[in-house]
């Protein structure tokens, strides 16, 4: 890990006083303190290709907490670091400092005026819940980011965000009317509108100097500062250019806090932030102009926003093709196309009146048939259509960094802005310097405003960072020439410090070092940031220098999948990289994590429920696949996934598989927790709990002979008690019931023996030996289908298993062994093409999933096409026309429907939803939540109950009390049902129990 210069003292000599400052800050503050190394490696990234280790985390409690920090941090001569979500592209938010987190608990709003459409917040807040808050007063805050799911007010303000719709909206400069900022002498000031400022207070004083500042320069700012709307390169200094005014504020009065707006907590940390609102469209629509070519979608942007939208944003054919991979993406992103387009414009019209949206998209189809493209925009006048559009469009970051490989798109210049009339032939030549370089680059975003997202893909590893100098000094003489901006969005940080001198010339430049000295004399306010920065080349900066290596280990799946080289320019995947090495597959499957943090969102989703509970980096998606990417490369010593560091950081992981489709990137921290609870357990052995878990098939046939034991167990409290402790099991959990054996039973071998189409029952040891009226009902509606119904035993061995229980204890052998003894009785059915069906989602996803990477090869890849959940399959059946399935009302008239996790990772709730549509008379909700908290074993566990029944609080348990009495609770998850049943004391049934009520 790596280190900034720039500072007096060595790093031995500050090794005491840092500890001092650990010690202290812990003593007095009451919000957490992290100084760890896992802790401080979690921080070391933002979503750069930056790593800079902090020297601690402070994450204050209340605004109490943030100026003691900071008091002390001074007393020490210690830099500070202000940081939100940490989502900055540039490298802002890294820095050797003492990192302060506000997202977790600096995040409320404090003021709130409807009539003056004003509201004061704290800078933690994140835009997404602002936005959900102020909905019900018809107002928004519109910088709408595409990382709005996660990024906060704080850092938004301090990056001069933007946006999509800053055609219409400006950037957060033109929106943000105050700031309550604590300044590095320890003062407070309250920056706002020059003309009010109290006479003598601090920002008054500021403000003078400042002006004097700015004037002295003037000339060269009305020459430097690009007059374009999107540049927030340096500081606003223009906002006292009176001989050539370009206001930030509509009136154009000058506003102090229009200085600390794009300043990167270089001059200043926020308390609160004053924004202006803006009323929210009544109406929208949307128009898909499709391209034949890149440059045409380039050249007639310039016509597009004559019409007035409030959106133009371009996707082109790569985030296409990557979009088409991705199976939440794909059948939305299929609905925008007509024929195989190289670029697609998405452009928006929004206001009051629906009529003149519509009109104007009207007027958008007129248009483009007059410029000679007749019949190319896709019209999407609904709003649920339109919203599902732009969550593709603001994925695009991560839909890009999910390519495979160790070549990756890389952000350094990719939000310069020229104006509209350049803009083809720039996009032009700068794709001519890539090929020049043997790459291409990926472009999407802000067409209308002339700043395009544009990332060349490079090996950073390799010789990555000498194409991307010479790169960055093309394209700045691009930039040059079309009079734009070098820095349009995503602000300086590391990654264009250096370009600031460049932009603004000598003088400008030595005037922003002027200021910076004004508020921070001892330069210990994000240091190394818009003044006196290093080269964005400096590779002691970078998070995969020439000399990143992984440490040797061999990981139990096949990850060689990951282990891919591609041609930038053609796009064809070569042989793996870095062969022989059998660590790489599994380390470039952790880093397709960009740390852009989209796992932060809370409104929607599975991904992810822990941190959404505790609000921890370490319990992130991301905090975690940087916890095992220093693992990997020995950053956190040479112990490899067997560590305490992994072991914490997964430690509240559920296995939900919520990342795996919620993540654009695809990380799958699921199949990584298994490679650490393996590693882990070879290493230190298994507890009795992790045996009794992992064995469970085994001991099952034994358990459900004796049916009434545990549930005398149960009846003795005393006993329960002693039982559960010896186990690590919560005192609040029931014990699981063993209650018959349904592939022994007679209902097993009854039914209809004859028929032309044929199925396999997997029975699941869960829904054998302890819900056998799921598997009985299942059977019941097959037959009554039509169908003969296989099941998946013979009466002189044991019942197959998928294995996941000794997957989710560590049991990683065991896990295989079952694999193969499955796969090998399931195969001939395979091959006779008869469908694999499934009660229990962990179960069957996990012959979609985990199979695939034990090493089987075609056979488990033929297993995964023929595997089927049961409401899967009975989709298929009636869209093939193979369902003769006739259905009754059930008596009741009301189903609510929790997915389970795996279903949701794959896709498959919406059969369910298809299936209880079958089923006259019964309507049907289904219920908006994260994962229900029990995840198998999970729930069960003594440590995790109080996290377990957190994570079902936040939505789920919530929804079903509220829910009718009489309404039918819907789940297909064994563990779902269990803790509806703990949760909520309401009993769930699987779909095939309601549907065999509905046989007619």
């Amino acid at each position: 890990m790596t280190s900034l210069k720039g500072h007096t003292r060595s790093r031995d000599a500050r090794i005491k006083p840092v500890t001092e400052l650990a010690a202290r800050l812990s003593r007095e503050l009451q919000g957490e303190v992290l100084f760890d190394h896992a802790s401080r490696g979690r921080y070391s990234t933002d979503a750069s290709i930056y790593q800079v280790t902090p020297f601690g985390v402070v994450i204050p409690r209340h605004q109490d907490d943030l100026r003691l920090a900071l008091d002390i941090a001074r007393d020490a001569r210690v830099p500070v670091l202000a940081r939100g979500a940490g989502t900055s592209q540039c490298g802002q938010t890294v820095g050797e400092a003492l990192v302060i987190d506000t997202s977790p608990h600096l995040n409320g709003i404090v003021e709130f005026d409807p009539e003056a459409r004003t509201v004061v917040v704290e800078p933690g807040i994140v835009l997404d819940h602002l936005n959900a808050w102020l909905k019900p007063h018809g107002l928004w805050y519109p910088v709408d980011v595409s990382t709005s799911a996660q990024c906060t007010l704080g850092g938004m303000t301090g990056n001069n965000s933007c946006g999509s719709r800053s055609i219409r909206y400006g950037n957060m400069v033109h929106n943000v009317l105050g700031v309550d900022a604590l300044l590095a002498d320890g003062s407070e000031a309250s920056f706002g509108f020059v003309d009010e400022l109290a006479e003598g207070s601090r920002a008054h004083q500021l403000a003078e100097r400042v002006k004097a500042i700015a004037e002295r320069v003037g000339p060269e700012i009305r020459e430097h500062f690009p007059k374009v709307l999107r540049r927030v390169g340096g500081y606003n200094l223009d906002l006292f250019d009176c001989q050539n005014p370009k206001p930030y504020d509509p009136d154009g009065r000058v506003n102090l806090a229009h200085l600390l707006v794009g300043s990167e907590g270089t001059l200043g940390v926020s308390r609160t932030i004053t924004l202006r609102l803006s009323p929210l469209p009544e109406h929208k629509v949307l128009g898909v102009v499709n391209f034949p070519t890149f440059y045409q979608a380039m050249d007639l942007t310039q016509h597009i926003v004559t019409l007035d939208p409030t959106a133009v944003e371009l996707v082109d054919r790569t985030m296409i093709d990557l979009s088409l991979e991705n199976p939440a993406f794909r059948p939305v992103i299929e609905k925008a196309l007509i024929g195989r387009p190289e670029a697609v414009l998405l452009v928006e019209f929004a206001g009051s009146d629906r009529d003149a949206q519509l009109a104007s998209l009207r007027r958008l189809n007129e248009l483009l048939a007059e410029l000679g493209l007749p019949d190319c925009v896709v019209d999407m006048p609904e709003p649920a259509e339109q919203k599902a559009l732009w969550n593709v469009r603001k994925a695009g970051l991560n839909i890009m960094m999910s390519m495979r490989g160790d070549g990756k798109p890389v952000s350094f210049i990719e939000d310069c802005a020229v104006p509209l009339e350049h803009l083809a032939e720039y996009t032009d030549k700068l794709t001519e310097v890539f090929h020049r370089y043997g790459t291409e680059g990926t472009w999407y975003a802000h067409a209308s405003v002339g700043t395009l997202h544009v990332r060349p893909i490079l090996d950073m590893r390799r010789d990555g960072a000498g194409k991307m100098r010479e790169i960055a000094e093309q394209a700045s003489a691009l930039v040059r020439d079309y009079k734009g901006a070098y820095s349009g969005e995503h602000g300086d940080g590391l990654c264009r410090g250096e370009w600031v001198a460049w932009q603004f010339g000598s003088t400008v430049n030595d005037a922003f070092r002027e200021v910076k000295q004004l508020f921070d004399p001892d330069n210990l306010f994000n240091p190394g940031k818009i003044v006196d920065t290093p080269r964005m080349d400096d590779e002691r900066y970078f998070r995969f220098p020439k000399t990143y290596r992984t440490i040797p280990l061999t990981p139990v799946f096949d990850w060689s999948g990951w282990n891919v080289t591609r041609d930038p320019l053609t796009g064809e995947q070569g042989e793996p990289g870095s062969a022989g090495d059998p660590t790489h597959g599994l380390a470039m499957a952790v880093e397709m994590c960009n740390n852009n943090g989209h796992c932060r969102k809370f409104d929607a989703g599975t991904m992810c429920p822990s941190y959404r509970v505790t609000r921890d980096e370490q319990h992130l998606t991301r905090g975690r696949a940087n916890t095992l990417r220093l693992v990997l490369s020995g950053q956190l010593g040479d112990e490899g996934l067997a560590s305490d560091d992994v072991k914490e950081a997964l430690d509240l992981c559920v296995s939900c598989k919520g990342c795996k489709r919620d993540c654009p990137t695809g990380v799958d921290m699921a199949k990584f927790k298994i490679e650490a609870r393996t590693a882990r357990a070879r290493a230190h052995g298994l507890s009795l709990r992790d045996r009794m878990v992992g064995e469970m098939p085994r001991y099952a046939p034994w358990a459900s002979r004796l049916p009434g034991l545990l549930g005398a167990v149960e009846r003795v409290p005393f006993l329960s008690r002693r039982v559960k402790k010896a186990l690590g099991l919560a005192a609040e959990r029931s014990l699981p019931v063993f209650d018959g054996n349904f592939l022994a039973s007679r209902e097993a071998s009854a039914g209809p023996a004859v028929g032309t189409r044929e199925v396999l029952l997997f029975v699941d040891t869960f829904n054998n030996y302890m819900e056998g009226d799921n598997a009985r009902a299942a059977k019941r509606v097959l037959e009554a289908a039509g169908y003969r119904v296989h099941l998946n035993v013979r009466q002189d061995e044991r019942p197959l298993c998928c294995g996941r229980t000794y997957l989710s204890s560590g049991q990683f052998d065991k896990a295989r062994l079952e694999a193969r003894r499955t796969l090998d009785h399931l195969m001939p059915h395979v091959r006779r093409g008869v469908a694999i069906v499934g009660l229990e989602p962990s179960c069957l996803l996990t012959m979609r999933d985990e199979f695939l990477q034990y090493g089987f090869g075609k056979e488990a890849q033929a297993l995964s096409e023929a595997a089927y959940l049961f409401e899967e399959f009975l989709v298929k059946a009636r869209h093939d026309g193979e369902l003769p399935l006739e259905l009754k009302a059930p008596g009741v008239s009301r189903a609510m429907l929790h997915g389970h996790c795996h279903q949701k990772a794959f896709d498959a709730v919406r059969p369910i939803e298809q299936v209880l549509g079958w089923i006259p008379g019964l309507e049907v909700e289904t219920i908006e939540s994260s994962c229900c908290g029990m995840a198998g074993s999970f729930g069960y566990e003594a440590e995790h109950f109080d996290a377990s029944m957190k994570m079902a609080e936040l939505s789920l348990l919530p929804a079903i009390r509220d829910a009718d009495a009489d309404a039918v609770l819907v789940a297909d998850g064994t563990s779902c049902r269990q803790q509806i049943r703990d949760g909520a004391a309401r009993e769930a049934i699987h779909v095939a129990r309601l549907l065999e009520q509905a046989l007619a």
